[in-house]
């Protein structure tokens, strides 16, 4: 039997890691891992254009498993073009490990062709980040850098030089036991105490949720009927949190709506779960906070906080809320509840006045029709800017569906190699990039990856040939929007010129059916959608001087707009409000 070269080494252990595949572009010093993958059954390469997209989309499939996945990048540029879809997958918390190949080791230092130094790259954005110098090397930390990725969820990345490895792996190498589940992390029976005491002393608490809270909706429904408590979500607790939530109050945020800002401020006791949530302009200082994370690390850098609990949401609301006094007073729930209400009666005329003969089509509506005819297990991968503002506000949770953007890192680009990664986990469920035009044409080529494996992912381009969010900000910044302008082809017929089904819809009374026949399509799909490009609807009383970047300074006032099904949701949640 021939022996193993350390590339092959390295593909087993990938293997035995649970990762099926490895997203990246071939080059030189890549090819005897992709020569290895090539003669692997358990693993495939997936070839696409661009590196970029082969991090965002291992990083999406790490976060639709749990598991972890991987990508890949040649020597010098190639792996450098790793870095923004790593910084993504990093700060999202998803296990992905980066392969950077390198220039011959003989060579490292001089200055060779393609020479860098990736050791220091990707310093910032991973947790752990070493080089492969010789084969006796490569087992064991490979395997440290898998348990890194896995254990404290983000990015490792793993150096190798193309001569590595092509050497032979060391004979009799032991196969080392893997990490491949994160524990659960129960808090101290001192820190439950402590916080148990401060909610039973407390008359209204308000819950504050994040990311933190998946597998978690049963205990915080739970604890929150327990000491009748509104909840309210950041934009990546949406999706775990919103949905069958009797006790929603909306989301915060500058793309918040509903009178969550109302009940984070209004409370006497503010319990953050689960979030890093990065706007602290949003949070109170006047009241008593408490945050609960896995991640210590996150403890208290946006609030100063009156208790710091480290420990998972659900196994420490599991070992609280026994312990809790019951309360009975629901007057403050039941005011948030109707506050919230209100608040969302008031805007949803917003996308509800003549949209089916308006021209161009609000991209409210698109993105309202668009969350009726999606399936109800439907992935949403979501464009930085102005989508983020309609998946806020439109897309409904409901326990099966995902949505995943860039969410922590901002990139722009995202939403088409995020559903690449998503749907080659499951080809047979739906998966939806919500692109804008500025996004999309930004990564533009790997629509031919769509192509390429016929992956059927349905692109639905919100086309209003600017880049909104920019605008936005230059104008609540009181400046003119300038360099914000593309000149677009006809989506539609590029990607039918790609392979692909592409349609362009230019009325409001074509979109559903558009996108009837774009979902039953079998392979990918393109549907151009050409949305009204001044719908920015900023509200009439923020100023220029409460807004820095993407955050407001100190206002519960935000972006006007329509907010879909969740105006339902409130009437249904106001209807359980006790009488007089």
């Amino acid at each position: 039997m021939a022996k193993q070269n350390v590339a092959e080494q390295f593909v087993d252990i990938l293997a035995r890691a649970g990762v099926k595949r490895l997203y990246g572009v071939v080059g030189d010093s890549l090819n005897p891992v992709v020569d290895a993958i090539r003669r692997n059954s358990a693993i495939d390469w997936i070839h696409v254009r661009h590196e970029e997209t082969a991090a965002f989309a291992a990083g999406a499939e790490a976060q639709i498993t749990g598991n972890l996945a991987a990508c890949a990048g040649s020597c010098g540029p190639g792996n450098l073009h790793l870095i923004n879809g790593l910084y993504d997958a990093h700060r999202s918390m998803a296990p992905v490990l980066a392969l950077a190949s390198h220039i011959p080791s003989s060579e490292i230092g001089l200055g060779y062709f393609q020479e860098t130094h990736p050791e220091l790259l990707f310093q910032e954005c991973s947790h752990y980040n070493e080089m492969i110098s010789n084969p006796e090397q490569m087992p064991r930390l490979l395997q440290t850098a898998i348990q890194h990725a896995i254990g404290r969820g983000g990015v490792s990345v793993v150096t190798m030089p193309g001569d590595i490895a092509s050497k032979t792996a060391p004979e009799k190498t032991a196969e080392h036991a893997l990490v491949t589940s994160r524990p659960t992390v129960r808090p101290g029976d001192d820190e439950i105490d402590k916080l148990c005491r401060m909610v039973d002393e407390a008359k209204r608490v308000t819950l504050f949720c994040g990311s933190g809270t998946a597998g978690a909706h049963a205990e915080v429904m739970e604890f929150a009927e327990k000491v009748k408590s509104p909840v309210g979500h950041a934009l990546r607790g949406k999706e775990w949190i919103q949905y069958d939530n009797p006790y929603d109050v909306g989301m915060s945020g500058l793309l918040g709506y509903g009178a969550a800002y109302e009940a984070t401020h209004e409370c006497d006791l503010l319990i953050l779960l689960g979030t890093d949530f990065p706007y602290n302009a949003f949070l109170p200082d006047d009241v008593k906070i408490v945050q609960v994370d896995v991640r210590p690390e996150h403890l208290g850098r946006r609030s100063k906080l009156d208790l710091a609990v480290w420990g998972d949401v659900r196994e420490t609301l599991r070992c609280l809320t026994p312990r809790v006094k019951p309360k009975n007073d629901r007057k403050f729930l039941d005011r948030m509840l109707k506050k919230h209400a209100d608040a969302l009666e008031g805007v949803v005329k917003a996308y509800t006045r003549k949209v089916e003969k308006h021209t161009p089509i609000h991209p409210e509506y698109v993105a309202s029709v668009l969350d009726d005819m999606a399936d109800e297990d439907a992935v949403f991968t979501v464009d930085t800017g102005m989508n983020n503002v309609w998946a806020a506000r439109y897309l409904t949770p409901n326990g099966k569906r995902r949505v995943i953007g860039s969410f922590s890192h901002g990139s722009m680009a995202n939403a088409l190699p995020q559903a690449i990664g998503a749907q080659f986990v499951d080809r047979e469920r739906q998966v939806v990039a919500m692109s804008g035009d500025g996004g999309f044409s930004m990564l533009m080529g790997d629509f031919l990856t769509l192509v390429q494996y016929d992956l059927p992912v349905k692109v639905v381009l919100f086309n209003n040939s600017s880049l909104g969010m920019v605008e936005l900000e230059m104008m609540v910044g009181g400046l003119p929007a300038y360099g914000t302008t593309n000149k677009n082809p006809d989506f539609a017929a590029v990607a039918r010129a790609c392979g692909a089904y592409g349609v362009r819809v230019e009325k409001p009374k074509q979109l559903q059916s558009a996108l009837k026949d774009a979902f039953k399509h079998k392979g990918p799909a393109l549907v151009d959608v050409v949305t009204d490009p001044n719908a920015l609807s900023i509200p009439p009383k923020i100023k220029a001087d409460m807004v820095t970047g993407f955050a407001l300074s100190a206002s519960k006032v935000v972006l006007d707009g329509g907010v879909g099904r969740m105006l339902q949701m409130a009437r249904s949640n106001l209807r359980n409000v006790p009488r007089p």
